[in-house]
């Protein structure tokens, strides 16, 4: 199973399964059905928990499966972004070969394989470069105790669980597909922070109080006070038909318009403008602080106004509005605030702080746009603020009451195809293989949402981080995945320790965080009709 040949031919089969056990299994039954080579076999049940909602948990294992701890060897490599030294878990050949004779010199039987980029889009293909491991250990502790000793032979080590490899066949991964018919489906399907941009709720938690049918974990939001305000998304986000944060550059977004009747995944921009008289600045941030940008992805972002996952990037000059909905004190620092009414009308200029108004906005500047905005911000004169969605093809999306937009990375599936553009989206990073290798390319647990070819909704969830139980997807996997549910349409959402799935407001996932259910940003939510 360690060929790239073999990888496509069991992913296949995979497909093959759960797609026909999906065809077989009826409300609220069970079913099992097993791959051509025997080795994989999967078990279904499934909840109806109102016409046109169907849950379906699946349970797959694979027999041939042996996964062990082990001990990798680091190779030293050095950040594209910042310049400073780090460490990758594949380097190259003359480091593989150097490192191997150094391991056997020092009394060590290390082990020497070729990692092969995955399929994606707008990455080489072929050997991504060579991992160096030594022994194979039934524990986690006897595999640390042999990492310190070849640590203490000059070597950089980081003890692994080998169940985690895109390049061996998982042992087990337990799955939940919700799948939204709006056809019949009567209730709706919307994106929701449930009130304060500025805050984290568990998924669970927000479902049981909306009394949801169905909930899942959404988009990319701030988790730390370096990287901003907690709880603020990190890229697009969208709600009853307000924009509440701006995209990352042009990521992959799950729009979700007139409550659910039509959605679609796209590659979202953004674009805001505030205006006086004939004087414009653009708009580089809604409901943040000034100067910081996780994720990057905005212009004069530094180091870099391309989107890189979890990066925190900074701008010294932008303008940033900030609406009711966020819900929390007002940054502060230096540079100019101006607050507005609901009237578009400026009632006050000066000093950062403070709160929003309940029916109007604030504008902070820093940097010229701090300038620009004491200049142009005068009192009981108005400010216009247009802003315009968009996506890659130029289509412009126009936000009603009933539309919500949550914004993750990167695309899995489009026109029918799996198609993973993992570099566009800043996922990976081709020159620098120490930059996102375990995000995307180690299994982890995933949330992902695609559309069908009936225009159905698929939310998907897969637990990972379980050794011995539940390993997760691959982003290459997870997108194997959502295809083989027959979406032609496929985002990657929030995952890791956000990835959460409630049922009738109950959790029905395992998440990985030893804490249990993470709070996070925002949340999608199926709804009931109001009559249901």
């Amino acid at each position: 199973m360690g060929s790239k040949k073999a990888r496509r031919a069991w992913a296949g089969a995979s497909a093959a399964v759960v797609v026909a056990v999906v065809a077989a299994t009826g409300a609220n039954g069970t079913a099992q059905a097993r791959t051509p080579d025997g080795a994989r076999w999967l078990t279904t049940s499934t909840q109806k928990p109102a016409p046109g909602v169907q849950v379906r948990t699946m349970t797959l294992r694979n027999a041939a499966a042996a996964p062990s701890w082990t001990v990798t060897v680091q190779a030293p490599a050095t950040s594209r972004l910042t310049g400073a030294g780090t460490w990758a878990e594949v380097g190259s050949k003359s480091w593989a070969d150097t490192t191997a004779r150094r391991l056997t010199a020092s009394g060590f039987r290390p082990r020497v394989a070729a990692v092969r980029w995955p399929d994606y889009s707008d990455t080489p293909h072929g050997v991504m470069g060579l991992r160096v491991r030594v022994g194979s250990y039934a524990t986690q502790a006897a595999a640390q105790r042999a990492a310190g000793s070849i640590a203490a032979a000059g070597f950089h080590t980081t003890v692994t669980w080998t169940g985690y490899d895109a390049d061996e066949p998982a042992a087990g991964e337990a799955v939940h597909v919700a799948v939204i018919d709006p056809r019949s489906f009567t209730g709706s399907v919307r994106a929701t922070h449930d009130g304060r941009v500025a805050q984290r709720e568990t998924t669970s938690s927000v479902a049981a109080k909306l009394r949801s049918l169905v909930a899942v974990n959404g988009g990319f939001f701030v988790t730390a006070d370096s990287e901003g305000v907690q709880g603020t998304q990190s890229g697009l986000g969208a709600y009853g038909g307000r924009l509440e944060s701006l995209s990352a550059g042009a990521r992959a977004a799950l729009v979700l318009q007139d409550g659910g009747r039509h959605d679609r995944v796209a590659d979202v921009t953004t674009t805001v403008t505030v205006r006086s008289g004939r004087a414009t600045y653009p708009v580089q941030g809604v409901n943040r602080v000034p100067g910081t940008v996780q994720d990057c992805g905005r212009p004069g972002a530094s180091p870099s106004d391309l989107p890189w996952q979890d990066v925190t990037c900074h701008e010294s000059d932008e303008l940033v509005l900030l609406t009711p909905e966020f819900g929390a004190a007002l940054p502060t620092g230096a540079g100019t605030q101006a607050v507005i009414d609901a009237a578009g009308r400026v009632v006050s200029v000066g000093v950062r702080g403070g709160s929003v108004p309940a029916h109007g906005a604030v504008l902070q500047g820093i940097g010229a746009a701090g300038d620009w905005l004491t200049a142009h911000a005068r009192p009981g004169h108005p400010l216009a603020i247009t802003k315009d969605i968009r996506d890659t093809t130029g289509r412009r999306i126009a936000l009603g009451p009933h539309d919500s937009i949550v914004s993750a990375a990167p695309t899995l599936v489009k026109g029918g195809r799996i198609s993973i553009d993992a570099a566009t989206e800043g996922v990976v990073d081709p020159a620098d293989l120490s930059f996102g290798y375990s995000w995307a390319n180690v299994r982890q647990p995933r949330t992902m949402a695609g559309i069908d070819a009936r225009g159905r909704l698929l939310l998907v969830t897969v637990d990972g981080r379980q050794k011995g139980g539940s390993a997760g997807f691959t982003l290459a996997e997870g997108a194997a995945f959502m295809r083989s549910l027959g979406a032609v349409q496929a985002l990657n959402l929030d995952g890791g320790g956000s990835t959460a799935m409630a049922v009738d407001g109950r959790l029905v996932n395992v998440p990985s965080d030893a804490t249990g259910e993470r709070a996070v940003g925002d949340t999608v939510q199926v709804l009931p009709s109001p009559h249901h």
